[in-house]
Order: structure tokens, then C-alpha cells, then sequence
């Protein structure tokens, strides 16, 4: 599933981001969401996330549905 719609993204989902420093070369990083940073419901890129290790990035694969 994309990462595209807020309502699907909430704090303790594992998802796979993109890094602004990996836009370029496309690469993920995996991780839990500990803070949804976009306010909008839709983002063509992505909902922005920072993961519980501090990282922000966009959101671009919802791996673990609870």
C-alpha cells in the first residue's frame, strides 16, 4: 500500500520511507512511525513521518498492516 492518504498512517505502523539525501537513488529505510508531520489528508509524494529513531522522510510503502 502507497503512503499517500494520512488516514492510513498512524504511530507504531512499520513502513518504509524515503530519506530527502536518498531522493535521488530511490533507496528505502524501514522503520516505526512515531510522528505523522504532514497536516494535509493526501500527498502526491507521501505523508512525511518522523520514525521512532528520529529519521523524516516520506512515506513510501506501508509494509506491517495491525
Amino acid at each position: 500500500m502507497s503512503g499517500q492518504n494520512r488516514k492510513d498512517i498512524y504511530p507504531g505502523l512499520e513502513v518504509d520511507i524515503i530519506l530527502k539525501k536518498d531522493q535521488r537513488s530511490g533507496k528505502l529505510t524501514r522503520g516505526i512511525v512515531k510522528d505523522l508531520l504532514t497536516s494535509s489528508t493526501f500527498h502526491s509524494r507521501g505523508i512525511k513521518v518522523r520514525l521512532e529513531d528520529g529519521q523524516v522522510g516520506r512515506v513510501a510503502e506501508i509494509v506491517d498492516e495491525l
